[in-house]
């Protein structure tokens, strides 16, 4: 048994293991060239976050995608890095919006910095995300830019908020799918895509990265109310102390609005108040820890995850297939 790529997905065939590992090697490669400028202070901004790591799921699943058709094709690498830049961009411009002080274990560019850097250096990835997919052809281009459109749409839905008699679970669930689902689909459609896979793979592995990523997301949702962060690589209760609805909650309002109890009323309550204090933040999460809400958001998660492992029963079995159904079971593993 060995592993592939940040996310540990188990796989049985060495050969997939080193190409994929040597597909990941180039793209960081391809990151820090694309990063590069002619201004060193630029050039330090925006491989601030390369530098500092990352789970590069989206460079991973370009890399499995990719072995449906020629892996070694040249778009497909360059593809990874495009992916990945546009990634990067946006959690310069997420980092500003939430006022985010930390990311990926350093300090974030608009705390490092201030807000201007960062959103100029989150511009500037953009950008030179846009020169390499120029390359890739007008179709990639196309792509790229639809998936951006959806992604910002996504954002501007959450900071709306739910339009009069939305159900607000709908609308997260858009709201994921555009800011999340959106690019770890064309992660999956570039890969199939570059690599000359049929058309009918192509939109098997797009339908496929939607839905893992959105199901990713509501792990993540879970993680930050049930772990105790050395799972999901942040404080827990983070979402809820910068009043983040995520799906617990979204839950818990649902049923307290359904007929729920009092105390369910009173949680809704506490967390819907100010938690920058230690004492309220903590009772919050061991009230939604303790409440049925969590288990619901929880199949939520699994149900994504379930979903996206059916979309792949088209695909040929082989060591590709059965590591993208292995990301299926890490949500699983994470959410339970």
């Amino acid at each position: 048994m060995t592993v592939v790529g940040p996310f540990g997905v188990s796989v049985r065939d060495r050969a997939l293991e080193v190409d994929v590992q040597a597909g990941l090697a180039a793209v960081e490669a391809g990151l820090i060239e694309a990063t590069k400028s002619d201004v060193p202070f630029i050039t330090e901004a925006a491989q601030h976050l390369v530098r500092a790591g990352g789970k590069r799921f989206r460079p991973l699943l370009v890399m499995l995608a990719a072995r449906f058709g020629d892996p070694y094709a040249p778009g497909v690498v360059p593809a990874a890095v495009v992916v990945e830049l546009t990634h990067l961009a946006t959690l310069y411009h997420d980092d500003i919006m939430d006022e985010a002080e930390m990311r990926r274990g350093v300090p974030s560019a608009n705390a490092r910095w201030d807000n201007s850097v960062a959103v100029l250096t989150g511009d500037f990835l953009f950008s030179r995300a846009s020169t390499m997919v120029a390359d890739l052809g007008p179709a990639a281009v196309r792509i790229q830019a639809e998936a951006f459109e959806r992604l910002v749409t996504g954002q501007l839905q959450e900071t709306a908020g739910p339009g009069a008699g939305e159900d607000p679970v709908a609308h997260y669930l858009d709201v994921i799918a555009g800011k999340t689902g959106s690019l770890i689909a064309v992660a999956g459609r570039f890969g199939a895509m570059m690599s000359g896979a049929e058309e009918a793979v192509v939109d098997v592995v797009t339908q496929f990265g939607e839905r893992i990523g959105i199901a990713f997301q509501l792990a993540d949702d879970v993680l930050d109310i049930a772990s105790d962060g050395g799972e999901s690589g942040k404080t827990p209760g983070t979402d809820l102390r910068e009043g983040v609805p995520t799906m617990p909650v979204l839950r818990l309002r649902e049923m307290a609005a359904r007929g729920g109890s009092a105390a369910d009323r009173e949680l809704c309550e506490l967390i819907a108040g100010d938690l920058s204090d230690d004492a309220r933040l903590a009772a919050a999460l061991a009230g939604l820890r303790a409440h049925p809400a969590l288990e619901a958001a929880k199949q939520d998660t699994l149900r994504f995850a379930d979903d996206a492992r059916r979309c792949l029963a088209p695909l040929p079995e082989g060591p590709a297939k059965a590591s993208m159904a292995a990301l299926c079971d890490l949500v699983a593993d994470r959410t339970r």
